[in-house]
């Protein structure tokens, strides 16, 4: 089944842990820091904090059972997807002292963080997309932690990245199977085989997580099917 490829990570663990990498990465820069340019299109370092931030209006809404006065608020905003509401998360930050946006994302990520841990893996989360179990929602909240972690530079100890890669490659394949995608995954020791729509190639398990997120390079060979079939993480 495809909650046995997660029995063996705690995502609440994860969660505090990518939190904590984070916090201590934006608490450490200057101004000329914040600007740089990120890996995610479009958005500078802090204005992934300012996603960061803006998405915990969701996340609380679903622990608060308020998701119907968020959708009033998106409607009243003239926001229609996920994608416009990312943004707008972003827009309405860029105008406030980033020191007033990071204790913003600090103090509500934290509380967020407990409330899932207290609620516990089995217990049901109302999201967007109907009900769903707390724990399999904080693998997704890690899985995007890491992966803006990734976008502004965030440094890894040699000691964690092997770890963080195996649970990154294990929610990647977790997601591929839940929603049914038409792609077929093999682990070996060293890489992942993958074959979809005739197109078959093996990656390493870094380059794997990273086309699980949409993150390839630009300039990385992987043929397109296989670019589309494996995305399946914000």
């Amino acid at each position: 089944m495809a909650e046995d490829l997660l029995r063996d990570f705690d995502p609440f663990d994860i969660f505090d842990t990518e939190a904590a990498r984070l916090d201590r990465f934006f608490s450490g820069l200057d101004e000329e820091g914040w600007r740089r340019p990120s890996r995610a299109a479009g958005w500078t370092v802090r204005d992934v904090l300012g996603h960061l931030a803006g998405e915990e209006l969701y996340n609380q809404a679903c622990l608060d059972g308020t998701l119907p006065e968020l959708r009033e608020l998106m409607e009243s905003q003239g926001i229609s997807g996920y994608d416009e509401f990312n943004e707008w998360c972003v827009r309405e930050r860029r105008g406030v002292p980033v020191a007033e946006v990071l204790e913003e994302w600090r103090t509500k990520n934290g509380d967020t963080r407990a409330r899932m841990r207290e609620l516990g893996p089995y217990a049901t989360l109302e999201t967007m997309a109907g009900p769903y179990p707390v724990g399999k929602q904080t693998f997704h909240y890690d899985s995007e932690y890491a992966t803006h972690a990734d976008d502004v530079g965030v440094p890894v100890s040699d000691e964690e990245a092997e770890g963080r890669t195996l649970w990154r490659a294990a929610v990647g394949r977790f997601a591929l199977a839940e929603r049914g995608a038409d792609v077929q995954v093999e682990p070996t020791a060293e890489q992942i085989w993958a074959h979809a729509g005739g197109a078959s190639a093996s990656l390493s398990y870094p380059e794997f997580v990273a086309a699980t997120v949409g993150r390839l390079p630009e300039t990385h060979p992987l043929d397109q099917r296989l670019v589309s079939a494996l995305r399946c993480l914000a």
